[in-house]
């Protein structure tokens, strides 16, 4: 399970829509308790590729991020990225860039503006497992 707090999606939220038409993304850092993971802080990146189809994380405020997770006693738990125009589910090409399959991917769907949709994953290889996420 991985826990958000209702401010921290409402951050990557106002990122995402701020991005359009591009895809937003960010990195997510926090506590890790057994299996649970805890967001604590959210990390809003330029998406240096300023595509509607992928995104790259800038690798000098990548690098800022992970300074300040250790400054702050987090653990970097993993990325988030918006989709604009599909589905809350990794891409194909999100299956093949996703390196790390301890970390969470999660991907926020602004296909339906009036409903947006924020998922995790688990991506290992070619398989994405949904994991149980909590905003609140």
């Amino acid at each position: 399970m991985i826990t958000l707090a209702k401010e921290d999606y409402e951050k990557i939220l106002a990122h995402a829509e701020k991005e359009l038409p591009n895809e937003a993304c960010g990195l997510i850092a926090g506590e890790k308790n057994g299996s649970d993971k805890i967001i604590k802080k959210v990390y809003l990146l330029t998406n240096i590729d300023h595509s509607n189809e992928h995104f790259s994380l800038d690798p000098k405020e990548q690098l800022a991020a992970v300074k300040d997770m250790r400054a702050n006693g987090l653990v970097p738990l993993g990325n988030w990225h918006s989709h604009p125009e599909s589905p809350s589910r990794p891409s194909e090409e999100d299956k093949r860039l996703a390196y790390d399959s301890s970390a969470s991917y999660m991907i926020l769907s602004l296909m339906d503006r009036e409903n947006p949709v924020l998922n995790s994953f688990k991506i290992s290889g070619n398989d994405a497992e949904k994991e149980e996420l909590v905003i609140g």
